[in-house]
């Protein structure tokens, strides 16, 4: 069965090419101009991703997102235009998998959809998880982290991040495998990108952010969650 993709975005021409190109692909394509037909059309018929457009009328690009994450987990790519940086990392920070910035090649947009899709199908087929370590509680099935006993709230970034570094708990995890077990390898990104999401991780779990004791920075190497794991 053929891959569902709901496109959001008002701009009828640019639309209308990336509804053909995907097609083209083989993509099963529906399309909305409407920030909240948007956000309903993913809700009644669950795409395996959402390329989304950040300026929209009745609804923002940012609210839709937001909305979605707390709802589902449906891939995320976000279309920005030059000069929204602010906007384009809060994205990001709500969950986003992914960004183009206007204009863009559709073939590097084709690019990002495959390697968005083929990593949320790994993620998908993965075993039934639980890890434990100084504090923390991760439990891969459930999507779910506890931390001194109390519920949190990660982006997929984030649980992925966590998730990788927990797997290897004592041991010091490089910036480039981050980079590509999460991003994966088709990413067009820099690794400074990892150390955004790592700030943003470290704000959740970290007793005192400005100063971390649990998931530290190893100059020149990476990163590493200290303790042992426990599963």
């Amino acid at each position: 069965m053929p891959k569902k993709i709901l496109v959001v975005d008002d701009e009828p021409f640019l639309v209308e090419s990336i509804v053909y190109n995907l097609e083209k692909e083989g993509y099963d394509v529906i399309s909305s101009g409407d920030g909240r037909q948007g956000l309903e059309l993913a809700r009644s018929r669950r795409p395996d991703l959402v390329i989304l457009d950040l300026m929209l009328p009745s609804l923002s690009g940012l609210d839709v997102c937001r909305q979605l994450r707390a709802e589902t987990n449906i891939p995320i790519i976000m279309l920005t235009a030059k000069g929204e940086e602010i906007d384009r990392i809060v994205g990001l920070k709500l969950g986003a998998d992914d960004y183009m910035v206007k204009p863009f090649s559709m073939q590097e947009l084709l690019a990002r959809v495959e390697a968005v899709l083929r990593r949320t199908s790994c993620d998908a087929g993965g075993a039934e998880e639980t890890y434990k370590t100084d504090g923390i509680h991760l439990d891969v099935s459930r999507h779910e982290v506890e931390v001194d006993g109390a519920g949190v709230e990660l982006s997929p970034k984030e649980f992925g991040l966590l998730h990788i570094l927990m797997a290897n708990a004592g041991r010091v995890v490089s910036r480039e495998m981050l980079l590509e077990k999460i991003w994966g390898q088709d990413f067009y990104g820099d690794d400074r990108t990892v150390d955004v999401h790592i700030r943003w991780l470290r704000e959740k779990i970290e007793p005192d952010p400005s100063t971390p004791s649990r998931l530290v920075t190893i100059r020149g190497l990476g990163y590493k969650l200290r303790g042992r794991p426990n599963w």
